[in-house]
């Protein structure tokens, strides 16, 4: 059976090797500092007690004064799963985060589709663009903010169903 970290053990362990990187813990869930993601991230992937070697997923949700990034963690050599958060462009402004995909590889597509649909920036991703709506699409469409009543939007995708000809 998998352990699943309680976000107050993760917490303390978490401030023992990279202090003041916490925000707060309830439950299963811990909220890290924005800019401290890529420090906690490698060391949970790296330290001999978690070995966090999957990024399971990562996703997104927004609460309309913010969003938060979320990132579901599991260790296979030690069976145990962690979920971390991160609360991002407080005010709608600026909502970027680092990107993960140096530590996990996996994280790529990931936060490529966070990108496209909620307009989450991740610093330093290999290869930030969309990955299901087309460049120069209006907008990111699972924001609460995102409203279109354009329907010349749909008629604007490239048509590339004979080939690209």
């Amino acid at each position: 059976m998998t352990t699943v970290w309680s976000g107050t053990a993760l917490a303390e362990a978490i401030e023992a090797f990279a202090p003041g990187s916490v925000e707060s813990s309830a439950g299963t869930d811990v909220w890290l500092k924005p800019e401290s993601i890529s420090t906690v991230c490698e060391g949970l992937k790296t330290r001999s007690e978690f070995k966090f070697d999957l990024l399971s997923s990562l996703t997104a949700v927004d609460y309309i004064n913010h969003f938060e990034v979320v990132y579901h963690l599991t260790s296979l050599p030690m069976n145990s799963s962690a979920v971390l958060k991160s609360r991002v462009g407080l005010g709608r402004s600026d909502a970027s985060i680092a990107s993960v995909v140096p530590i996990w590889r996996g994280a790529d597509y990931q936060e490529r589709e966070v990108w496209d649909l909620m307009g989450i920036r991740f610093e330093g991703h290999p290869n930030h663009k969309r990955i299901m709506l087309w460049e120069g699409y209006p907008g990111h469409p699972l924001r609460k903010d995102y409203v279109t009543y354009d329907q010349s939007i749909a008629s604007s995708a490239p048509d590339d169903r004979d080939g690209g000809e």
